[in-house]
């Protein structure tokens, strides 16, 4: 039981420390990349410390359970984790846990629902508003031009992935410019930035009392768009992003005085201006191993009772 509580509580510091520690740091607005595989790390092992949490709560409560989780184990690995020492508290543990898990899958399959659904929405209105010529294949285009006054560009995932540009932007927007908008695009569809987004908003909204659930939510909005940002800046410049950042969006009144929806676009056209300095490619890879090494932590909590047993 108390393998149990020790991932428990592991899950909970981690769940409530994180949030902060990465509000301190300022690293992640110069390696977004970085910082995005450090927050799916963090939130891999708050939820495989609560799932094995609940593994071993259930095995210590049900002699089922235990016979298939310690199956193939030793006599001395189960004695020394004293499964049959704790009392009932271990069941009531191991159905609220898997009540949460659950509770996230369902989240998840209702968010994943949703999307699909605006996709499909959004699919139909495209024929509406851009129908497909006769014998024309569906899935053969990739880029969809809109007749619209106001510019914007997006992308639009699915099995047949669109990228979407109004005839506003394409007025406005000319040569490298509109190259950076459309490799901004480009690298939210690479990245498959959409899971990460789903994700996040069904643990947020499953969980939101969750730090780690709520941050995590709101730093992937962040953090996908200056990752963006940074493939079309390597592409065609800092410089130039920032300017096709300002033509795009200039008649939103995201850079007045009032905040708007997008009120983060003048901080990243800002980060574009003035970079700050990156980091090394050392201590880029160090977080990025440290990052991997954070959902063995728990395997490790889980593991060295039994670990101890066989020396």
């Amino acid at each position: 039981m108390w393998v149990s509580l020790a991932l428990l509580l592991l899950g909970a510091l981690a769940a409530v420390v994180t949030p902060r520690l990465m509000a301190r740091a300022r690293w992640p607005e110069r390696e977004p990349v970085v910082a995005l595989w450090v927050w799916q790390c963090v939130v891999a092992a708050v939820l495989l410390s609560f799932t094995l949490s609940m593994t071993f709560s259930a095995a210590t409560a049900w002699q089922a359970v235990r016979g298939h989780v310690f199956a193939p184990a030793p006599h001395a690995v189960v004695e020394a984790y004293a499964l049959a020492a704790y009392g009932p508290w271990s069941a009531v543990m191991a159905v609220l846990l898997a009540l949460g898990g659950v509770w996230t899958a369902a989240m998840l399959a209702r968010v994943i629902h949703r999307a699909h659904l605006r996709r499909r929405q959004r699919r139909a209105e495209l024929l509406v508003r851009a129908p497909l010529m006769p014998g024309e294949d569906p899935g053969s285009g990739r880029l969809v031009v809109l007749e619209g006054e106001r510019p914007d560009a997006w992308w639009l995932p699915g099995a047949a992935p669109r990228l979407v540009i109004t005839t506003a932007a394409l007025g406005r927007l000319k040569g490298r410019r509109l190259d950076a908008v459309l490799a901004h695009e480009q690298g939210h569809a690479q990245a498959r930035h959409d899971w990460l987004l789903n994700c996040s908003e069904a643990l947020a909204s499953g969980f939101p009392q969750v730090p780690v659930f709520a941050a995590f939510r709101n730093e992937m909005h962040r953090l996908v768009e200056l990752a963006a940002d940074d493939v079309a800046s390597r592409r065609f410049g800092r410089l130039t992003t920032a300017l096709a950042l300002v033509e795009l969006n200039e008649d939103r009144g995201v850079f007045g005085p009032f905040p708007t929806a997008d009120a983060e676009l003048p901080q990243r056209v800002n980060r574009l201006l003035a970079p700050a300095g990156r980091l090394t490619a050392g201590r880029r890879l160090r977080l990025t191993a440290a990052a991997a090494l954070v959902p063995v932590v728990p395997l490790l909590v889980a593991f060295v009772p039994g670990l101890s047993a066989l020396k």
